[in-house]
Formats: C-alpha cells, sequence, structure tokens
C-alpha cells in the first residue's frame, strides 16, 4: 500500500531523509518511531505530496508521489502534527469546508459529515464553535476533517501530541477502529509507550536514516543475542544456581536472595529453554518465573546505540 524506494531529502549540505526504503502493506498500522528531528515529518510531507523529493520515489495504493501526486492525494488523508483550525466555525462548517474543499457534491456531504462526527465520537458537538473545544476534542475534529474523503491511507504525524492521558486512549482506541475498517496507517511518534500496544509494524529512523523496520518480534530477535528470565525459589538457591548454571544455553546468572536472573542464548528456532524443567524435576518448589519483557523503548535504546554522535 505504501512502498517508498530510496526517498531522499536534502537541503544544501543536510540530509534529512537518506535512501528510506519503507514498504507497508494493506490494513496494518505503521509506528514510524524516532526523536524529534529524526526524519519523519519530512518523510510523511514527500509521501503525502507536500514536499517533492531530491531522490528516489514514494508509492501510494500503486500511484506515484513523483509522477501521479493528484491521484496520490486521492488516497491518502494526511494528519499534521501542528494544524490550524478556524475558531469562528461551527464543527459540522468546519467538516463541510474541506468536504466541498474534495469536491464531495452537497447532497453527500451532509450524510458524510453525520458519519464521520459519530466514528469520531464528537455528535454531540456538531454544533458547538471550534474555538470552545478542548485539545482532545480539536485532534479528534482533525482527524475526522482528514477521513471526509473516505481516504484509503492515513497519514498521522504525532497526533497524540499534547493530549492528556484519557484523550491518548481515545485516540488510540479510534485507530484500531479505523483499521478495523481496512484503512492502512502510518503513525509517527517520539513517544514510544503511544505506539507499542496497537501498532502492527514498526520502523525506526534516527538523522534521516532508516535503522530497522519490520513487525516488534522479528526486530526483537535480529537485535536480541541473549534472553533473561526471572526465577525465584522458595529455597535450595544454591542449588537451583549449580543446576542452571551447568545448562549449555546458559550464559549468565545473576543472584539476590531467592531470585535468580538467568540469561540465555536465544535459539535460532525461538523455543523456550529448559530451566523450569529442571528445577522441577529435582524437586526445587519455584514461587515465580517469568521471561523479562522487551518493549519499544528497549528496542529503539539498542538499534540507535550504534548512531554515531
Amino acid at each position: 500500500m505504501i512502498e517508498t524506494h530510496d526517498l531522499t531529502k536534502t537541503y544544501k549540505n543536510i540530509t534529512a531523509v537518506n535512501h528510506l526504503n519503507l514498504n507497508i502493506p494493506q490494513g496494518v498500522i505503521f509506528g514510524f518511531i524516532g526523536p524529534n528531528g529524526a526524519g519523519k515529518t519530512t518523510t510523511i510531507k514527500m509521501i503525502s505530496t507536500l514536499l517533492e523529493p531530491t531522490y528516489g520515489d514514494a508509492i501510494v495504493n500503486g500511484f506515484s508521489v513523483t509522477k501521479e501526486p493528484d491521484a496520490v492525494k486521492s488516497q491518502i488523508g494526511y494528519m499534521p502534527d501542528f494544524f490550524g483550525v478556524y475558531d469562528d466555525m461551527k464543527v459540522w462548517e468546519y467538516l463541510d469546508f474541506f468536504a466541498a474543499a474534495y469536491k464531495i457534491e452537497k447532497q453527500r456531504r451532509i450524510g458524510i459529515i453525520d458519519d464521520v462526527l459519530v466514528l469520531t465520537d464528537l455528535e454531540s458537538k456538531r454544533e458547538d464553535m471550534v474555538d470552545n473545544l478542548s485539545r482532545g476534542m480539536k485532534q479528534r475534529l482533525c482527524l475526522a476533517k482528514t477521513l471526509v474523503h473516505d481516504p484509503k491511507v492515513l497519514l498521522l504525524d504525532e497526533p497524540a501530541s499534547g493530549l492528556d492521558p484519557r484523550a491518548r486512549i481515545e485516540m488510540r482506541e479510534l485507530l484500531k477502529e479505523l483499521k478495523r475498517m481496512g484503512k492502512t496507517i502510518l503513525i509517527s511518534s517520539h513517544i514510544l509507550s503511544e505506539l507499542e500496544d496497537f501498532v502492527d509494524t514498526i520502523g525506526i529512523i534516527e538523522r534521516g536514516t532508516l535503522l530497522a523496520s519490520g513487525n516488534v518480534k522479528s526486530i526483537l530477535q535480529q537485535i536480541r543475542a541473549n534472553r533473561r528470565f526471572v526465577i525465584t525459589v522458595s529455597d535450595q538457591v544454591e542449588t537451583a544456581h549449580l543446576l542452571l548454571r551447568d545448562l549449555p544455553e546458559v550464559q549468565h546468572i545473576e543472584r539476590e536472595g531467592n531470585t535468580l536472573v538467568v540469561e540465555v542464548h536465544d535459539s535460532p528456532d525461538g523455543d523456550d529453554p529448559d530451566l523450569l524443567k529442571i528445577l522441577v524435576l529435582n524437586d526445587i518448589r519455584v514461587i515465580a518465573f517469568h521471561e523479562e519483557e522487551t518493549d519499544l523503548e528497549d528496542i529503539f535504546m539498542t538499534i540507535t546505540q550504534g548512531v554515531v554522535a
């Protein structure tokens, strides 16, 4: 649905995006992760035809951003990180304005506006003035505006920026609903915790260069040499330590009281090691056993450690 081929943007001696290659399938939520200034917004603007690439191309639903920009515009809905609203308009008037800009017939616009208001949970705000809306409501209104022409692809640049926790949760649930409707969504953020609960695939960009791309599990397998298991036993901790230490896959063990943190070499097939089985067979009572989880924050920090300052 979205492909970029050596997509590049330079400004004099600065390369904002450097030969970026992405492949985002239809119907997924793609999390575009990177710090401020990494090149996320520049990339989104090139995909949305608002910025001309210096080199390379992007393809959106089969249309080239460099050769067929008008066709691309019909396929996408773009929500910038900072957006302007017309404060002297009512909510429905604001949406009607953009529907008219997309050349949607007046008779159809009423039904479309009703639909996007329901979808974004703004139907009760239909007659409100835009400047009376909260920050979260304005974000939803901007997303509603992005949906009036029923685009297949959504490009959302930091859509949860400045929202309170409740509004962020509501935005996340709305994006999940849009995915269920078949939309392909590219969402950028520098706040990793915003994305990890609902994205399907991720791309990590730093200083204009894509460092990794794919589903979280596959990226984790690429960067993770070892897995860590936390095991708490009721007693016989020294015996447990000796048993586990002699296993060939065990690389390192840390001990604190009756808890062992066991670092295990990750097998190519991803199978779980037999740590728990060994302890149970030797009549050692295990109180707690779990693997330390790796989140997007850990993945990002690990991948970007090699980027030279």
